[in-house]
């Protein structure tokens, strides 16, 4: 999933002030992106769902996301902000979104983008994809060369996943999609800075109700954090996220397809446990559309 909650890029330099602390978990947090297998798509829906961030408890951001699939092309996108006590002194907000066509099935992305804006910059990165390989990316305006990061090289960038494209988990088969199986995957991903993988385990069944729309069962995955390149190894969110063996993404299917995306994120933090849950997910099937013929 996209970050709903945009504060500050979880790389941001290192600090000893609470503030920059605090930012740069949240920002890890919700920037864990989700990203699942070149498998057919099946069938048409769209999603509308709106979420709520909370660390302890304590809300401190709202997004929202929509996600369309249709028989030849699909679109997601996604946005949000800070909001009470967080939003007074380390207000942000941000944007993502993805496009692409749908092939003999599968969802192939052609372009992503993301912008972030805090009380001290707004920055956009842009990614043009082309099946599977990064033909182009920039991060607006060009962040400065640090000599400890781990360079991200063109074979970091070849077979990868957009982080919003990546959001959506298909399951293959013709029976429930909202299934354990649906936790045996594995993807990698490049944002624009940084390359790393993302691993799934099953770990229990659930049943969710939003506030409004989807109630009914979630599949909950274990979710591992695995560092590539493009980060700096002694940055402490690193480590931390890298270590952690108590991420756990719940999944929700969107009607029509054999597609879910996360329903709710917990992810233990050394200021409480972080958490992004949907409070409105309104799921529809589309008919296909019929060839006009003359």
């Amino acid at each position: 999933m996209d970050c709903f909650v945009l504060i500050t890029p979880p790389l941001a330099p290192k600090s000893r002030s609470v503030r920059p602390r605090l930012a740069g978990w949240l920002a890890a947090f919700c920037g864990l992106s989700v990203v699942w297998g070149a498998l057919p798509a099946a069938a048409q829906g769209k999603l509308e769902a709106q979420y709520e961030a909370s660390l302890s408890g304590i809300p401190v951001g709202k997004g929202g996301w929509n996600i369309d699939i249709q028989d030849d092309v699909f679109s997601a996108a996604a946005a949000g902000g800070t909001t009470g006590l967080l939003k007074s002194f380390t207000g942000g907000s941000g944007t993502g979104a993805s496009q692409g066509r749908v092939v003999n099935g599968a969802l192939v992305a052609t372009g992503y983008q993301a912008s972030t804006t805090t009380s001290k910059k707004t920055e956009e990165i842009r990614i043009t994809l082309d099946k599977g390989n990064v033909k182009d990316f920039a991060i607006l305006p060009e962040p400065p060369v640090d000599p400890d990061r781990i360079v991200v090289t063109d074979a970091h960038r070849r077979g990868v996943w957009d982080p919003m494209t990546a959001s959506l988990l298909r399951v293959p088969g013709n029976g429930d999609p909202v299934t354990p199986e649906a936790c045996h995957n594995s993807a990698p991903v490049f944002d624009g800075r940084m390359r790393y993988d993302l691993k799934l385990d099953f770990k229990r069944m659930e049943s969710v109700k939003a506030e409004k729309g989807y109630h009914g069962p979630v599949v909950v995955c274990s979710l591992y954090f695995v560092p590539v390149a493009g980060y700096i190894p002694d940055r402490p969110v690193i480590k931390y996220l890298a270590a952690q063996r108590h991420i756990e993404i719940a999944f929700a299917p969107v009607a029509g397809t054999r597609i879910l995306v996360p329903f709710w994120l917990k992810v233990p933090t050394p200021l409480g446990p972080a958490m992004l849950e949907a409070t409105s997910f309104i799921t529809t099937a589309q008919p296909p559309r019929v060839a006009k013929t003359q």
